[in-house]
């Protein structure tokens, strides 16, 4: 019956991402069109990755470096990683809307990318044997929270790492799931294994209100402990760990835009709160 439900939530779930891409690749990531034209263009999301990332890096770059990139939606992100000098790179989506506009932006960019669809958790099963280890592994901006669980995830990226290769995770931090994004006010368990299920019409981009058909959302709490333990217990070694103040969106309603950070921050009248982890993770 477990297996029952999930699977439905999954479905659920894609049902709803089939219907968030169609939004984002029309407007809501903004201009599409100017950012393939701009070569130079990289997302401010890939900004703050390669920030968190670029340390653990040998000579602090991922030129010539392999890279996939899981739940890598409608593929800007992944493209930007390209044009930071990442070859031969994957982007792996379960929504094949998504991926189709993610392989028709890589063709416009005329920038080669493989999309692969697929669950993350099961990502070394959905590409084909052929494809190889990974220098380096990245996932980002709201993703584990779809994931029901995160053993079968931690072991597929395991395996999927070249020896010495890096994962890095820039996410939600999982307070904010403990406050179901509504306030300052803890409403959910913090802890792994709270399921949230709710309605929705919109996305998180502007101007999305009523655009969305399948409106139910599931989403599934994981803890720091989990996160960390189950990326040590796949056999892989945590470099850093990292709590910052700024968000890639409004993840909560009091957060104002921040222009010289680019991102969303809280006011400093009000509590101070993390809204954003980072894990980087090397398999030795």
């Amino acid at each position: 019956m477990q297996l029952e439900n999930e699977h439905s939530e999954i479905t659920d779930n894609l049902n709803n991402w089939n219907d968030r891409a169609v939004v984002h690749a029309n407007g809501g990531y903004g201009d599409l069109t100017q950012f393939v034209k701009d070569k130079s263009a990289v997302t401010t999301t890939v900004k703050r990755d390669f920030a968190v990332l670029k340390p653990y890096l040998s000579h602090n770059t991922v030129k010539n470096k392999r890279l996939l990139h899981l739940q890598c939606h409608i593929g800007d992100d992944t493209l930007s990683w390209a044009r930071l000098g990442a070859k031969d790179v994957y982007g792996l989506d379960f929504s094949p809307v998504a991926l189709k506009y993610a392989r028709k932006l890589a063709n416009e960019a005329n920038t080669p990318i493989t999309y692969v669809e697929g669950d993350a958790r099961y990502a070394a099963k959905a590409l084909p044997e052929k494809t190889g280890k990974f220098d380096i592994i990245v996932t980002s901006a709201g993703t584990i929270t779809w994931l029901p669980e995160l053993k079968s995830w931690a072991q597929s990226i395991a395996q999927l790492l070249a020896p010495g290769g890096i994962f890095m995770i820039r996410d939600n931090h999982p307070l904010l799931f403990a406050l179901d994004n509504a306030g300052l006010e803890i409403k959910f368990n913090y802890f792994s294994g709270t399921e949230n299920t709710y309605e929705s019409d919109a996305s998180y981009t502007p101007n999305s209100t009523g655009k969305i058909k399948h409106q139910t959302n599931h989403n599934w709490a994981h803890d720091f402990a989990e996160i960390i333990n189950t990326l040590i217990n796949a056999g892989l070694t945590i470099k850093n760990v990292g709590e910052y103040q700024v968000s890639d969106w409004q993840s909560l309603p009091s957060l104002i835009y921040d222009k010289d950070q680019e991102g969303w921050i809280q006011p400093t009248n009000l509590p101070q709160v993390p809204l954003i982890f980072s894990v980087v993770a090397q398999k030795l």
